[in-house]
């Protein structure tokens, strides 16, 4: 079992930039960097949509390619997400979600095993 905590959500006005942060508990026998951690968003009336996964490089939306840099850290856990150049469109509840790594990086939400509760990011136009 691995629970997700994400943190870093926040207003911003369009332009802005945002650092959200998802602290991971270790699941047991299975070391952090075994697993695939991603972002997905849901925008009111929408569907959950993938942003940005990591294994050990970075896989990204074509939305958000150029603007959000996804990272983690093995040793402590945790994964960010830096947001630059908001816009509006960017506007959801960001959630952070992870899986075990199975050869392949998933951008289906379906595909994700564990989710955290999600943090609200604004973006004012």
């Amino acid at each position: 079992q691995v629970q997700l905590v994400e943190s870093g959500g926040g207003l911003v006005q369009a332009g802005g930039s945002l650092r959200l942060s998802c602290a991971a508990s270790a699941a047991s026998g299975r070391p952090f960097s075994s697993y695939t951690v991603a972002w997905f968003r849901q925008a009111p009336g929408k569907e959950r949509e993938f942003v940005a996964a990591t294994v050990w490089s970075g896989y990204y939306a074509d939305s958000v390619k150029g603007r959000f840099t996804i990272s983690r850290d093995n040793a402590k856990n945790t994964v960010s997400l830096q947001m630059n150049s908001l816009k509006p469109e960017d506007m959801a509840i960001y959630y952070c979600a992870a899986r075990y790594y199975s050869g392949s990086v998933y951008t289906n939400a379906a595909d994700y095993t564990y989710w955290g509760q999600g943090t609200q990011v604004t973006v004012s136009s």
